[in-house]
């Protein structure tokens, strides 16, 4: 009966969007050569997602962060501070008992009471004990531990939030750090090949066969590419000084493997997760309900208090004067009560007070829109992403083949001798510019498919 008098809306999970596709043209596969990619319902996102790549460097690094991360040891603490919090506000639920006990020395004056007799000076020892429980009519209490329940939920998504923020973190870094080494590799091989070309322009500057200015501009180019070698290592240190700080060690210690774009496979095989599922198991959008709930629940917290509160207590003690007969039957004293508060003027703040969780609720409410929104733009942007990535991979693969092919042909012309080893070399800088723009491309191609499952949830949240 109690249990039906609770004020305040009982919350209710917002429905899940009426779409059934990310983008207007949801395409189910990318093929592209290195690898086609397809979107499978049959398949899962798992926990462990990043072991879809395939790679020992990556899983080594992920199992790293998730061990020595400091910010997964603050939110772990968070989510234990949130759990203890509501077993404490589930205390209410439970009468209040209180146990006393006291030994004075008092000097007692009978004209205090009207009385024309000498003082008296003695010594008074109590034993009591008090219970007291408040009658949680209209559900003010359960709707408080109620909300502290929702607020440790959304701690609870908000970890796995940092788990999923995290494993991405490390899987695209570990893809940019390949990518940086390979490119370093590609970019010293082209300063060798026009440090080649150099040579040769030089030995034709001698035999009069060539002008001086055309090793001006070889040596400009071969500036040029040493220039951008600093760069790409610093963003590889970066990369590395990140991986060390995710994984909670200093960047003196964090010992980096060698790794390559090749020792990174593709996933064939992509999830494909219904729209009106995504809000069920990404970790963002069940935070930002759980924050919802709270919000609900404070309505019924600040429209408990517009009504009269009960409390029924008792009480018992002992008194004596006397230590061993603080158990005589004339030192026994007890009550029982029953009280009621009622509010009668607050001069508005308890109305106001309800307006504003009113005003609250309509908040969270706005901002679990923004965060469902933004989900399923992200999912959007991923797939969009996928599906130009392989149309850019076609393209520089296509680039590579003919570089190469071009550089074949010259060869077999230079066998013939009809052109010289300097366009071996100019053919050969150019295949190595067209792999750089594929190792690019390559990597981007990477990064997007983390990103998918990143936008998916991650799987480290079941649906529910």
């Amino acid at each position: 009966m109690l249990a039906s008098c609770a004020v305040g809306p009982d919350f209710s999970r917002p429905a899940p969007p009426s779409v059934d596709q990310y983008t207007q043209t949801d395409g189910q596969s990318f093929a592209a050569p290195g690898g086609v990619q397809t979107l499978s319902p049959a398949v899962q996102v798992r926990d462990d997602w990043w072991t879809s790549f395939r790679c020992a460097a990556i899983d080594r690094a992920v199992d790293e962060t998730l061990t020595g991360n400091a910010t997964l040891e603050g939110g772990e603490a968070s989510l234990r501070r949130s759990n203890d919090l509501l077993r404490a506000g589930a205390g209410v639920f439970y009468p209040q008992v209180e146990a006393q006990a006291g030994a004075s020395r008092q000097r007692y004056s009978p004209l205090r009471t009207g009385m024309d007799a000498a003082p008296s000076i003695f010594n008074l020892f109590t034993l009591s004990a008090t219970i007291s429980y408040t009658l949680d009519i209209w559900g003010g209490e359960r709707r408080q531990v109620e909300a502290l329940a929702a607020q440790a939920d959304a701690q609870r998504y908000a970890l796995a939030a940092t788990y999923l923020t995290l494993t991405s973190n490390v899987v695209n870094t570990m893809i940019a750090r390949a990518a940086y080494s390979d490119e370093i590799a590609a970019t010293r091989e082209m300063i060798e090949l026009v440090r080649e070309q150099i040579h040769i322009t030089e030995a034709q500057v001698a035999a009069g066969a060539s002008a001086w200015s055309a090793v001006l501009s070889l040596q400009n180019e071969m500036a040029t590419l040493e220039a951008s070698v600093p760069g790409l290592e610093q963003r590889r240190a970066e990369s590395e000084h990140l991986l060390a700080l995710l994984a909670g060690m200093y960047p003196a210690y964090w010992n980096a493997p060698s790794l390559s774009l090749q020792d990174i496979a593709l996933p064939a095989v992509l999830p494909q997760t219904l729209p009106s599922s995504l809000v069920r198991r990404r970790p963002d959008i069940l935070q930002a309900e759980a924050v919802l709930h709270v919000a609900s629940a404070n309505i019924g917290v600040a429209t408990a208090a517009l009504f009269p509160q009960i409390t029924l207590s008792a009480s018992g003690g002992l008194d004596s004067t006397v230590l061993h007969s603080l158990g005589n039957a004339g030192g026994h004293v007890w009550s029982v009560a029953a009280g009621i508060t009622a509010p009668v003027f607050h001069g508005g703040t308890l109305w106001f007070q309800r307006q504003a969780a009113l005003d609250a609720y309509r908040e969270s409410q706005a901002g679990y829109r923004e965060v469902v929104l933004a989900a399923f733009a992200q999912v959007a942007d991923a797939l969009r992403a996928l599906e130009h990535d392989a149309q850019t991979v076609e393209a520089q693969t296509r680039a590579v083949q003919s570089a190469a092919d071009a550089l074949r042909l010259i060869k077999e012309s230079y066998r013939a001798g009809t052109v010289g080893y300097l366009q071996i070399l100019i053919a050969d800088g150019q295949y190595h510019q067209a792999r750089i723009a594929w190792l690019q491309a390559t990597a981007q191609r990477l990064q997007d498919t983390v990103a998918l499952y990143a936008a998916l949830g991650g799987g480290l949240v079941p649906e529910s």
